[in-house]
């Protein structure tokens, strides 16, 4: 099983928020259409700008609270390393039309 660590932002260096998901390409469908209660709504943080995969639930989750942790500056070099223009990579899992693929 496959779990991800990402980061959702209203805008390049705006308000970001860190997540944990086993499914990304859901997660990014929710984040991007406001479907999750809660501070990225409130927000308004619909870009995918960075995630991370991970080989266990468990590991995602302790990376995240590691990543939680860190200092504004980090979070957003981590961003920048792997994502410098702040690009939504939910474009590369949604497809062109922005809804979420069909399974099968």
């Amino acid at each position: 099983m496959h779990a991800h660590v990402y980061i959702v932002a209203n805008k390049r260096n705006g308000t970001i928020y860190i997540g944990v998901t086993s499914d990304l390409v859901k997660r990014a469908y929710q984040h991007r259409y406001g479907l999750i209660e809660g501070f990225s709504k409130q927000y308004g943080c619909k870009l995918l700008v960075w995630f991370e995969a991970h080989g266990s639930i468990e590991a995602a989750i302790a990376r995240e609270k590691q990543m939680k942790e860190w200092r504004r500056a980090w979070k957003l070099s981590r961003i920048e390393t792997d994502n410098l223009g702040w690009r939504d990579l939910a474009d590369d899992l949604l497809g062109p039309t922005g809804s979420r693929p069909s399974r099968g």
